[in-house]
């Protein structure tokens, strides 16, 4: 390291202007370049030691933040390509030490610390103590998300774990107030800083399980240096925090803060008011769903109501149906009954027509017979008629009979001088053969 330059070295070039002389007149650019020259090339880069403060981190991934004592304040710039190398994050609060070049930014005419190399100051033991626990912790499952317990969507009771004067117990009312005003909220009092701390954390832990009055639990503290947060840093409450039989969210510090116990609890959250917002539901988004779930009951009833008066509408108009059906088929049966339970005179009268209709029956069917019969005794006549003797004797024929009286039908059957007898239409004769011819 160079030794620090003489006074007269670092402003060697500036000479003193004269009196109502204007040889020395120099713009502001060049004296801003002098000057940046001056730091650059004669001020030793030494380690410097502060509290860090508004800490930023461009989108560039360079962190911006000042160095600050009680007297005095530097601006700093870390670039991506050196800060990607640490394995921490700088916050607000955070003692550190630094080292780079100083260097002077002319267009705000600034100067500020160009930080090659940071560490933390004053702490390096705790941070020792804080990895040796986590990895421990982290090797028996306390870490395991496994083991983990959701969050109760619609807690009946919240409870707060932390100092009845802490800013963020404010913040987590003023929360719980806006989402959820009513539901009720119990705190376990204890303190969140200092000596005997963390016992008083195990004990209000260990009350509000025992008491089991709430469906979950916010553990919150506001921000602060690795110091003030230790007391959550510390393995009693760690191993208090799983211990715990209700589900704990853990709402410590600013959101780049990171202790034991939101390692072990069941969600972290980054800020308190970040932690009472996971426990409750959004009113107005719960109003807004209660109003869609309306609707859509109001919907499904209306189209239920619809179907069901379609299925009435069918039910009756087929109940309709089949009572007309049976009204009809026992207005027959009724008028059949009635028919058959007639009055005896009537009965007499309707068996005097049947027997009427049966008498005119029988004769028109006797009538019919006798016609039949007679026309066929009238064929039968003229048949006999057609074979009778007598009618082809009246035609001018006769029958001639031998001497035994037997009819001759062949010559052959008579000789010549035979006698014959001839029977006339009217009448008979006695002759003889003379001759015959076949």
């Amino acid at each position: 390291m160079k030794s620090p330059p003489k006074s007269d070295a670092i402003f060697e070039g500036f000479s003193p202007q004269p009196p109502g002389g204007d040889d020395n007149v120099v713009s502001v650019s060049a004296f801003a370049t002098r000057i940046q020259r001056a730091l650059e090339n004669h001020l030793p880069q030494v380690w410097i030691q502060g509290e860090i403060s508004n800490f930023t981190e461009a989108v560039s991934g360079h962190w911006y933040f000042n160095l600050k004592d009680a007297q005095a304040q530097l601006r700093c710039v870390m670039f991506r390509s050196r800060n990607q190398r640490l394995d921490w994050r700088p916050a607000n609060g955070v003692a550190a030490e630094l080292k780079g070049p100083a260097t002077f930014y002319a267009p705000s005419g600034s100067c500020q610390i160009m930080v090659e190399s940071l560490r933390r100051a004053g702490q390096g033991a705790l941070f020792e103590a804080f990895t040796r626990l986590k990895e421990k912790l982290a090797a028996e499952g306390l870490f395991d998300a496994a083991r983990k317990r959701p969050l109760p969507p619609h807690p009946r009771t919240i409870g707060i774990v932390t100092s009845p004067a802490a800013a963020a117990l404010r913040d987590v009312l003023t929360t719980l107030r806006r989402r959820a005003p009513a539901t009720p909220v119990i705190l376990y009092p204890t303190a969140v800083q200092g000596d005997g701390a963390a016992g008083q954390i195990v004990r209000a832990l260990a009350a509000a399980g025992h008491r089991a009055e709430c469906d979950v639990l916010i553990l919150c503290r506001g921000g602060g240096s690795i110091e003030d947060l230790w007391s959550f840093n510390e393995e009693i409450v760690a191993r208090a925090v799983a211990a715990c039989p209700i589900p704990v969210i853990a709402g410590i510090g600013h959101e780049t803060d990171f202790t034991i116990a939101d390692f072990v609890a069941d969600q972290r959250a980054p800020t308190p008011t970040a932690a009472a917002e996971l426990v409750t539901p959004d009113r107005q988004g719960l109003l807004r769903q209660l109003a869609l779930l309306g609707r859509r009951l109001h919907t499904v009833a209306a189209r239920q109501v619809e179907r069901d008066t379609i299925r009435l509408d069918h039910l009756t108009l087929r109940l309709t149906q089949a009572t007309a059906r049976d009204l009809e088929r026992r207005s027959l049966l009724l008028s059949g009954l009635q028919r058959r339970l007639l009055h005896p005179g009537q009965r007499l009268l309707q068996q005097r027509e049947a027997l009427g209709l049966q008498a005119r029956r029988l004769a028109r069917a006797a009538r019919a017979s006798l016609e039949r019969r007679q026309l066929t005794l009238q064929r039968v006549s003229a048949g006999l008629a057609h074979l009778n003797p007598e009618a082809v004797l009246g035609r001018g024929f006769s029958i001639v009979r031998n001497q035994e009286g037997a009819i001759v039908r062949s010559s052959t059957d008579i000789a010549p001088g035979e006698p014959v007898a001839l029977n006339f239409a009217s009448g008979s004769a006695h002759a003889r053969v003379t001759d015959t011819a076949p």
